[in-house]
């Protein structure tokens, strides 16, 4: 969601999208990790495509989470709900 998005929701509703979008970075970590270690893993066989291409999308998920929360804060502390 972008800001525009998040500004149109209500409160109730934001208040719900934030308890549903938090961040756990332990599992976050995880699994960075190993998508990590399978994209080094197929660099090593040689084996470039789809192998490595998805890890890499997923990598990009995981990492793109927390700045949706961090939006996602900033209207909370904008609106005085947290």
């Amino acid at each position: 969601m972008n800001q525009k998005e998040l500004s149109q929701l209500t409160d109730k509703e934001l208040l719900e999208a934030a308890k549903n979008n938090k961040p756990s970075p332990l599992i976050d970590a995880f699994f960075i990790g190993f998508l990590a270690g399978i994209i080094i893993f197929s660099v090593f066989a040689n084996s470039w495509g789809l192998v490595t291409l998805i890890p890499l999308f997923l990598m990009y998920v995981f990492l793109k989470k927390p700045k949706k929360y961090e939006a996602l804060k900033k209207e909370l502390e904008h609106r005085n709900l947290q």
